[in-house]
């Protein structure tokens, strides 16, 4: 495969639509499944005690873990899945790095990924682009960031003086661009394994906000790029209705976990489904008005299946 192609516009046109058509038995509306009921999902390593497991507390499927499976053994899991009426439904990469000197070595790892994802009958990869840090930043409850429409650069991230961030905003635009770059070589792969490249940002100290990291995700213009959205992981920075708002029809995957806030709203802790600061009826409504009804995959431990699945159903039923 050729990593270095890249897609003219007349040519994202003419074969856009006929990529909807060709996934719209595996994803469509943008990873929407079929039925109209929220599948629900865990992460882990689909073997079959752990499928099983799964079927009997009530999930329909697994998020794999396992980015790099041989390609006969992900194969193997899928029929396996497939046979006790489970899907494996989108495999966890996370962190790259696209903003530093391994980036070719990472987007070749990502496209093997993209291919054991198909192997396994997943139409998603969870892909964080990169991640930032060592230099000073706005604390969570600071930022108001501003950035330029056409680029998506940063042109501040805090009201007032930005000099004391001046290095913190040249990394995060160094990362965009290198990031865009990245996954514009990776269209080409996700086209051919039909697998979604869904984009995630997850305390990586990039796109903190909704709107930057909404045209981050819609700047590719491309309906192999999507967003992967989790719940908990941005609670600190805006509720996360704001975040299913702005990124609105991209999303196509959601992790579920809580996060508990400061009583001041500044900082916290990971907590439980349902047991922080999530507003689980408006986050459910909101997802009703963009009209999701793909998958949602708990990310946590320390509970038993059972309660996770019986605290996810109460998500889904607005509770």
């Amino acid at each position: 495969m050729s990593l270095n192609a890249t897609m003219t516009r007349r040519r994202f046109v003419e074969t856009s639509s006929a990529l909807v058509a060709g996934l719209s038995w595996r994803v469509p509306a943008w990873g929407a499944e079929t039925s109209a009921t929220i599948k629900k999902a865990m992460i882990g390593k689909p073997t079959e005690e752990t499928l099983k497991q799964l079927k009997a507390a009530g999930f329909h499927g697994i998020e794999s873990n396992d980015r790099h499976a041989d390609l006969k053994d992900a194969e193997s899991a899928r029929k396996l899945a497939e046979s006790l009426g489970m899907r494996i439904h989108s495999v966890l990469y996370g962190w790259a790095n696209f903003n530093t000197d391994s980036v070719n070595s990472d987007i070749e790892s990502v496209a093997r990924s993209l291919e054991t994802a198909a192997a396994y009958g997943a139409d998603a990869l969870l892909l964080v682009p990169c991640r930032i840090g060592g230099m000073p930043m706005p604390e969570a409850w600071e930022f108001d960031i501003e950035f330029d429409e056409k680029t998506g650069h940063v042109l501040r991230v805090v009201k007032g003086d930005n000099s004391p961030y001046r290095t913190y905003i040249e990394a995060h635009n160094h990362a965009i661009d290198t990031s865009k770059e990245a996954v514009k070589k990776l269209i080409p792969v996700a086209e051919k394994t039909k697998v979604i490249i869904a984009l995630e940002n997850v305390w990586n100290n990039l796109w903190v906000k909704p709107a930057i990291f909404a045209h981050f995700v819609k700047s590719f213009d491309h309906p192999m790029v999507q967003a992967y959205f989790d719940i908990g992981n941005h609670v600190k920075y805006a509720p996360p209705v704001e975040w299913i708002r702005a990124l609105g029809k991209t999303i196509v995957k959601l992790h579920v976990k809580d996060f508990l806030l400061n009583p001041d709203g500044r900082g916290g802790k990971f907590v439980h489904p349902r047991d922080g600061s999530v507003d689980w009826p408006a986050v459910r409504a909101e997802l009703n008005k963009i009209g999701y009804t793909g998958w949602m995959t708990i990310e946590d431990s320390g509970l038993s299946l059972e309660e996770f699945s019986q605290r996810l159903d109460m998500i889904i039923a607005g509770k």
